[in-house]
C-alpha cells in the first residue's frame, strides 16, 4: 500500500508558528511604546506646584533595585541557578559594567547641558542620537544598511524634529519680552556636549547589544550582572548628590507605577537587544512620541494641532522602507 504523506502540514505548521513569533514581538513592542509614552505624563501627574515631590536620583536607584531583583527571580524560576553557586569569571562580568558606566554619564549629561541651552533646543537636537546610533550599529556590529533604511532612519530622526518642533514656545512679537517664556538658545559648548550626549547613547545601545549577543549565557543571567553594577552605579551616584528630599520622601502610588513600567521596560529592551536590533529601539521610542502626545491630550488636556499628523505619516513611511 503506497502511503501520500500530507506535504502542507509542515508548512501550516511554519506558518503558524511565524504568525505567533509576529504576534508575540508585536504584543512586546507595543508594550514598550506604551510604557515609554505614558513617562513624561505620568511625571507630570506627580508634580506639586509645578515640582516633582520626589527625589529623581533615588527613583533610579529603584528601578535599577527592580530590575536586578526580578532578573534574579526569573533566573530562579527558570531553574538556571548553577551559575549562583560559584563566583562567575570577571572576563564574562567585566563587559556588563561599561554600559552602566555609559547610561549613568548620559543621565549626568542631560543635567548639565541644561545650563547651556535651553530645554526645547534639546528635546529637538537629541534626535541626533538616531543618526549616531545607526552609525555605530553599522561600524561597530558590521550591519550594512540599505539605501532605503538609510532613507527611512532619516526620516525618522526628521519625524522626531517635526513632533519636537511643535511643541516649541517660539514666542509672539505682540507680547512683551517679560511675558514670553525662555527663547531658543544654545552655546557652542551646549552644542559640543549634545554631540557627546548622542554619541555616548549610541555607543551604550550598541555595546549592550554586542555583549548581550556575544555570550551565550541567558538572558535573565546577563540582566543579572548588568543590573548589579547599575545598583552600584546609580547608587553611587546618588549618594553623592545632596538633595533636601529623603530617600523614598514624596513617593505615591503614580511613583511606583513609574518605577514598575520602567523597569518592565528595560527588561523588555534586553530581550529587543538580545534577540532584535538596537534599530528597533529606535523605532519603538520614536513611536512612542506618538503615544505621549496622545496620552497628554487625553489626560492633561494638551491641545493637538494638525501639525502633529507630519511625524506620524513620516514614521508610519519610515516602519515601511526599513523593514519591507
Amino acid at each position: 500500500m503506497i502511503v501520500i504523506q500530507n506535504v502542507r502540514t509542515p508548512s501550516r505548521v511554519k506558518y503558524r508558528r511565524q504568525w505567533v513569533k509576529r504576534l508575540q514581538w508585536g504584543v512586546l513592542l507595543g508594550l514598550m511604546v506604551l510604557i515609554y509614552g505614558s513617562h513624561a505624563p505620568l511625571i507630570t501627574l506627580t508634580k506639586i506646584d509645578g515640582q516633582v515631590p520626589f527625589n529623581p536620583s533615588s527613583c533610579v536607584v529603584m528601578i535599577e533595585l527592580a530590575k536586578l531583583l526580578i532578573s534574579l527571580a526569573t533566573l530562579i524560576l527558570s531553574g538556571d541557578i548553577s551559575a549562583l553557586h560559584a563566583p562567575p569569571r570577571l572576563v564574562l562580568v567585566a563587559p556588563y559594567a561599561i554600559p552602566a558606566i555609559l547610561y549613568a554619564l548620559n543621565n549626568n549629561l542631560v543635567v548639565v547641558m541644561q545650563a547651556y541651552m535651553d530645554p526645547s533646543s534639546y528635546q529637538v537636537l537629541s534626535n541626533l542620537k538616531i543618526a549616531s546610533t545607526a552609525l555605530l550599529y553599522s561600524l561597530c556590529l558590521g550591519k550594512r544598511l540599505r539605501r532605503g533604511q538609510w532613507l527611512a532612519l532619516g526620516l525618522l530622526m526628521g519625524a522626531g524634529v517635526c513632533h519636537s518642533y511643535s511643541s516649541l514656545d517660539l514666542g509672539d512679537p505682540d507680547r512683551d519680552e517679560a511675558q514670553q517664556g525662555p527663547r531658543l538658545h544654545i552655546t557652542a559648548w551646549g552644542l559640543f556636549l549634545v554631540l557627546v550626549y548622542c554619541c555616548v547613547s549610541g555607543l551604550a545601545a550598541v555595546y549592550t547589544e554586542r555583549v548581550l549577543k556575544s555570550q551565550t549565557l541567558p538572558l535573565s543571567l546577563q540582566n543579572l550582572y548588568l543590573y548589579v553594577f547599575g545598583v552600584a552605579i546609580n547608587g553611587l551616584s546618588s549618594s553623592a548628590v545632596t538633595s533636601e528630599k529623603s530617600f523614598l520622601e514624596g513617593y505615591s502610588g503614580v511613583v511606583w507605577a513609574i518605577i514598575a513600567g520602567q523597569a518592565a521596560n528595560g527588561l523588555l529592551m534586553s530581550v529587543v537587544l538580545k534577540h532584535g536590533s538596537g534599530i528597533t529601539r529606535l523605532f519603538v521610542i520614536s513611536c512612542s512620541m506618538l503615544v505621549n502626545a496622545l496620552l497628554s491630550w487625553a489626560i492633561l488636556g494638551l491641545q493637538l494641532t494638525p501639525f502633529f499628523l507630519l511625524p506620524v505619516s513620516m514614521i508610519g513611511l519610515a516602519a515601511y522602507l526599513y523593514y519591507r
